[in-house]
C-alpha cells in the first residue's frame, strides 16, 4: 500500500505527516493522474522476467559528491531518483534533464533526505511545475532532516501542489513497461530511523536484466535485504551504496545480488574518500567492472531486456583498483556519451530443455548455454575499432561445478567469422577467459582471435559458441 500526504497536512504539520503519523492510506490511485496504484507487500520469490518491449535507459548524471539518476521507461516515462547536492541547487540535474530534452518528470523518487541527495528537490519542482509538464508524484522515506535544505524541499511541494507519498517496503511504483518493486526501507524502521538505514531501495526489472539501487543504505540494511530477499536481489546493474563507502556495497550483498557492473557516483577529490579502498577490493576480488562518474562523467546504461549496454563520457578503467588512475572531469560537462560495453545477465544452470531468450529484433534464438556463460561483450573499442582490435572482446565464465574441455570448439558472429579455440585449452570453474579480437600471445585467461578487422557489430550482434562435435553450446544476443 501507498501512503498518500496531501499538501495542507504538511504545511500544518512537516515533521510529524514525514514521520509518519497522519494522513490516510491509498487503496488505489488513478492511474490516469501517472500515480501508482498500491499492491500488496512484495515476498521473497521474486516472478519470472517478462518478455520486454523497447529500451530502458538509466542515466547516472554527473553530479560530484552526490548522485542523480534519471530512467526512461520503454514507454517513455521518467523517474528521476534523488537530485544532487545542496551546494549546486539543481543546476547540475536541470542542465542535464534540458539537454535530454525532458519535459515532465513521472515519478521523483527521495531515496532519504539528506542534503546532498535533495540538493535540487525544490529547484526540479519549482522548473517542471512552473515550466514544464509538471511532476506527477513524489516518493519520501518518510523520514525527517533538520535542514533548509529539507525544508525548501517540502515547501516546493505545498506550494505547487504535487502529490507525495510515504513509502516503505512492499509498495510498488507504476514505472509503466518495466516492474518497479520497493524493498525498503522496511516498517518498523532500522536504527530508531537512521536516515541512511532507511533509504528507499528499488529493483527495477526489464526483461532479463535488473536494476538494484540502495540509497546511501548501510550494514544494517544491506543484512536486512540479504537476509530478506537473498538471491532474489540477483540485478544485473548495482548502484555502488552510499558513494562507495566502506560500509555499504558488502561482500554478502554483492554475492546475492552478483552484478555484472557497479556504478559508483561521487567526487573524484571525495573529502569522504569516497570509493573507498575496502569497497574497490571487495568488487575487484568479484571481477566486477565499475564506472565512476568522476572518470567516467555521465553514466547511460540502455536495456534492450537481454543485455546491458553501457556509453560514458570518457574512456576510463573499469578495474576497480584502477579507477583512481582515470582523469577526472568535472560535473556538468557537455562532450557526448560513447558506447563502451554491452553486458549480458546471468545464465541459469543447464537444463535438459532449451530455453529460449527473446533478440533485440523479437525473435527467439536457442539458449543451450549450459555452464559456459558470457560475463561481457566490449563491441566497441575505445577509439577506432581498427586500430584497437585488442579492446574488442568477450568474456566467457564457467559457471559450472568441473572444468570445460574448450580444445576445439569454435567462436563466431552473424556473419560467420569465426575463431577456433586452442586444442588442450580447459576452462576452470568460476573462471573467465578473454577472447580478444587482435593478436597476443594466449595464457589461461586471455585468447587473441588474430583477425585483421572488427569482428563484433557495435549496433548488435550475436555470439555463438559450438564445440568440437559442431554441437551448439551457446547462443546469445546483444
Amino acid at each position: 500500500m501507498v501512503r498518500s500526504r496531501g499538501v495542507a497536512s504538511i504545511a500544518a504539520a512537516v515533521l510529524l505527516v514525514l514521520a509518519g503519523c497522519g494522513g490516510f492510506v491509498a487503496n488505489g490511485i488513478d492511474s490516469s493522474a501517472n500515480q501508482p496504484t498500491a499492491t500488496e507487500p512484495a515476498t521473497p520469490d521474486a516472478p519470472s522476467p517478462a518478455a520486454a518491449n523497447g529500451t530502458l535507459e538509466v542515466h547516472f548524471i554527473n553530479v560530484g559528491q552526490s548522485v542523480a539518476t534519471l530512467l526512461v521507461s520503454p514507454d517513455n516515462e521518467t523517474m528521476l531518483i534523488d537530485s544532487g547536492d545542496f551546494t549546486d541547487d539543481g543546476e547540475y540535474v536541470l542542465q542535464y534533464l534540458d539537454r535530454q530534452d525532458i519535459d515532465r518528470i513521472d515519478h521523483f523518487v527521495v531515496s532519504h533526505n539528506d542534503a546532498d541527495h535533495i540538493g535540487g528537490n525544490a529547484a526540479v519542482i519549482r522548473h517542471y511545475e512552473t515550466e514544464q509538464n509538471g511532476v506527477g508524484a513524489v516518493y519520501d522515506p518518510g523520514i525527517a532532516a533538520s535542514t533548509q535544505t529539507y525544508e525548501r524541499y517540502l515547501d516546493a511541494v505545498e506550494a505547487h501542489n504535487v502529490t507525495l507519498y510515504e513509502t516503505r517496503e512492499g509498495d510498488r511504483i507504476g514505472f509503466s513497461g518495466v516492474e518497479t518493486t520497493v524493498l525498503g526501507p522496511p516498517e518498523p524502521y532500522l536504527e530508531n530511523g537512521a536516515r541512511n538505514e532507511n533509504s528507499i531501495v528499488l529493483r527495477i526489472e526489464h526483461g532479463e536484466t535488473s536494476f538494484l539501487f540502495t540509497g546511501d543504505a548501510e550494514d544494517d540494511q544491506e543484512a536486512y535485504l540479504v537476509d530478506t530477499y537473498g538471491a532474489t536481489l540477483r540485478a544485473t546493474v548495482l548502484k555502488a551504496g552510499h558513494h562507495g563507502s566502506a560500509s555499504s556495497t558488502s561482500g554478502p550483498l554483492l554475492d546475492a545480488a552478483g552484478p555484472r557492473v557497479v556504478v559508483v557516483s561521487s567526487a573524484y577529490d571525495s573529502q569522504y574518500g569516497h570509493p573507498n579502498n575496502e569497497t574497490l577490493q571487495r568488487l575487484a576480488a568479484r571481477s566486477v567492472p565499475t564506472y565512476w562518474t568522476a572518470t567516467h562523467g555521465d553514466i547511460v546504461l540502455s536495456s534492450n531486456g537481454t543485455a546491458v549496454t553501457v556509453s560514458t563520457q570518457r574512456p576510463a578503467p573499469t578495474d576497480p583498483l584502477a579507477l583512481r588512475s582515470g582523469d577526472a572531469i568535472a560535473p556538468g560537462a557537455t562532450e557526448p556519451v560513447t558506447q563502451r560495453a554491452t553486458y549480458l545477465p546471468r545464465s541459469s544452470p543447464r537444463t535438459a530443455t532449451p530455453v529460449e531468450t527473446v533478440t533485440d529484433g523479437g525473435t527467439p534464438t536457442e539458449n543451450t548455454s549450459g555452464d559456459l556463460i558470457i560475463d561481457r561483450v566490449n563491441a566497441d573499442a575505445a577509439g577506432d575499432d581498427w586500430d584497437n582490435l585488442n579492446d574488442e572482446y568477450v568474456v566467457f565464465r564457467n559457471a559450472g561445478a568441473e572444468p570445460l574441455e574448450m580444445g576445439g570448439w569454435t567462436v563466431s558472429d552473424e556473419a560467420d567469422h569465426r575463431y577456433t579455440v586452442p586444442d588442450g585449452f580447459t576452462l576452470d570453474p568460476d573462471e573467465t577467459v578473454t577472447l580478444h579480437t587482435g593478436s597476443g600471445a594466449d595464457t589461461d585467461t586471455e585468447l587473441y582471435w588474430g583477425s585483421e578487422r572488427p569482428i563484433w557489430n557495435n549496433g548488435g550482434d550475436t555470439v555463438t559458441v559450438t564445440d568440437a562435435d559442431n554441437e551448439t553450446v551457446l547462443e546469445r544476443s546483444y
